[in-house]
């Protein structure tokens, strides 16, 4: 659990950076929103270039290097992976597996890209990575990919959840990860499985939409009795959209996307 009374995390994802779809403005008034809210962590789960070109990272690191929060995690995408743009990435951001630990928060991201394919993978040999950084039952445990772990309504046809999603889900159990932070499709979705929380980002700044999605990033708001996740749009409001317990996911409040409660699932409407 934190150590600091609240400890905020804000999730940026597939800023795409070089494409046509890509809105400087938005991105640029994220950022001035972060700064302004200053988080404790800022996460960035992948495709922050549009086909990994180093003109593309550069754009992306002129835009990332305004943000103030200096603890940041960032991890690559498929685009990223384009063109041998993992190169780029090592040069600009650094490794691609990374870790943070702050106020009893430990935030681990991998690269579940491969080069030129938009499949993710993690791979047995992160395993026992992850299974040796997660082992205090005391800190609130948190890991970043950016392909799906699990399948987003609204996407089409799901193609691209990593495909050891089975066993990378057992280690994330096992391990007692309390939440999971990606991105891909652009559609922002909420899932609970078991004590596990499964959180997908929008776009930050392209309008490469699906449906009636906006660009978004999601906050992370970590107490020491409770969990608050919130989606925020830039240039408008946020609105909290999970909410649970961090010693049980008994009581949780989702948003469907179609205003819908589940059953089983307790919520505020």
């Amino acid at each position: 659990m934190p150590k600091k009374n609240s400890l905020t995390i804000a999730h940026i994802s597939d800023l795409h950076t070089g494409s046509q779809y890509f809105i400087p403005n938005l991105l640029s008034r994220t950022i001035e929103e972060l700064n302004q809210m200053g988080p404790d962590i800022v996460v960035v789960t992948g495709d922050i270039t549009d086909a990994g070109f180093e003109q593309e990272y550069k754009m992306a690191e002129t835009f990332l290097s305004l943000l103030k929060c200096e603890r940041r995690l960032l991890v690559p995408g498929n685009h990223d992976s384009r063109n041998v743009g993992y190169l780029h990435f090592e040069e600009i951001f650094g490794i691609r597996d990374g870790k943070l630990e702050h106020g009893g928060v430990r935030v681990l991201g991998t690269d579940s890209s491969e080069p030129d394919l938009d499949n993710g993978r993690i791979g047995r040999e992160r395993y026992r990575w992850m299974e040796e950084e997660f082992t205090d039952p005391d800190e609130f445990k948190i890991f970043a990919l950016h392909h799906h772990l699990l399948p987003v309504p609204g996407t089409g046809r799901e193609r691209n959840i990593v495909y050891d999603a089975g066993d990378l889900l057992e280690v994330l159990l096992t391990c007692g990860v309390d939440i999971v932070l990606c991105g891909h499709k652009h559609v922002p979705y909420v899932w609970r499985l078991e004590n596990l929380v499964v959180v997908n980002a929008g776009t930050a700044s392209s309008l490469r939409l699906r449906g009636k999605t906006k660009p978004c990033y999601n906050i992370v708001n970590v107490e020491k009795e409770q969990v608050r996740i919130y989606r925020k749009y830039p240039y408008g409001q946020s609105e909290l959209i999970a909410e649970f317990s961090c010693d049980e996911r008994a009581v949780c409040k989702w948003e469907r996307m179609n205003s819908e409660a589940r059953p089983g699932v307790v919520s505020d409407r």
